[in-house]
């Protein structure tokens, strides 16, 4: 079991750095990146790597579709060298707004194509010929650097076909808004079935939820933000079908009752969705929060930020109250 972080750059790159160094400091085992429209993460996170000598740095995560599989095994081996071999490669298929409406790209089939790129990436982190493709082609192999058998590669999953393949190609997975309850019915027998696809069992493999924490006597105020964090995300296909299998249904229909009143849309989200999901109050109610994870089957679950609550003080609680 171990436990790790998200830390992202906010509106300081120089404090986000300080931020990661106190995390290792504290001994988190990894912190992660989310790749949105601010800094590059992949640039982010060698600075992370420069910043550090022990915590390991991840993509929490890069969209396939924004670079080939040739430049992302060339980054991610590039990174890997630079960190001294600490590099976690976090790879998704985001979202077509994302994916569609800033890089012009197409998600057709995301399971297979998630398959394609992520078994090229590994082979060309391997120093092996990449297997053909259909959707990506490439005969690129790493001149220059040492192969990276070792680095890591977790793919992003909500739905159980997407979650089957990550237990049978990856050494991890990544997970957003799965409580703990999704994460027990749905993640574990799905990746477990993905593992025993390929003749392998969950021995080694990360299941890496992010929980949105707070150190906080104000839990209405910490509920509020997140309330306004999550509106995009009760409009994506993805998400929706998730919460809906969580057993949040009558939040999504609230949700869309609301006919675009945010005041309304905010309050669809309920009380219940929050406590499930999140890590707030207390030292003792965050690491209960953060418990209700690992007995769930998370192998090392990872303290988020709230908007507009104090994430050095969670990090130092979040940390100290779960080991």
């Amino acid at each position: 079991m171990a436990t790790g972080c998200f830390i992202s750059t906010g509106q300081s790159l120089d404090q986000a750095i300080e931020r990661v160094k106190l995390a290792e400091g504290l001994g988190y085992e990894s912190v992660y990146l989310t790749h949105v429209a601010g800094r590059e993460s992949l640039t982010v996170l060698s600075a992370y790597a420069l910043a550090t000598s022990r915590i390991r740095v991840g993509s929490g995560v890069v969209p396939i579709y924004t670079r080939t599989p040739a430049t992302m095994a060339q980054t991610a081996a590039t990174i890997d060298e630079l960190s001294g071999g600490r590099l976690t490669l976090g790879l998704g298929v985001s979202h077509r707004a994302v994916v569609e409406g800033w890089h012009g790209q197409q998600i057709e089939h995301p399971v297979a194509e998630m398959r394609e790129y992520a078994s090229i990436v590994r082979a060309i982190l391997r120093g092996e010929n990449p297997p053909a493709g259909e959707k990506w082609q490439t005969g690129f192999r790493l001149i220059g650097i040492e192969p990276r058998p070792q680095l890591p590669i977790y793919i992003a999953a909500l739905s159980p076909a997407m979650l089957r393949l990550a237990g049978e190609i990856a050494d991890g997975v990544l997970l957003w808004l799965c409580n703990p309850s999704y994460i027990r019915d749905v993640v574990i027998p799905e990746v477990t079935a993905g593992r025993e696809r390929a003749g392998l069992t969950l021995a080694g493999f990360d299941v890496v939820p992010a929980v949105p924490a707070a150190l906080s006597e104000d839990r209405a105020g910490a509920y509020g933000a997140m309330r306004k964090d999550l509106l995009p995300y009760f409009a994506l296909p993805f998400y929706r079908a998730m919460i809906e299998r969580t057993g949040f249904g009558a939040d999504i229909e609230a949700y869309d009752r609301a006919g675009g009143d945010f005041e309304a849309m905010q309050r669809a989200i309920s009380e219940g969705f929050l406590e499930e999901l999140t890590a707030v109050g207390d030292e003792s109610e965050l690491a209960a929060g953060l418990e209700r994870y690992r007995q769930a089957g998370a192998t090392s679950p990872c303290v988020g930020p709230i908007t507009k609550t104090d994430l050095d003080a969670t990090l130092r609680a979040g940390l100290g109250t779960a080991t």
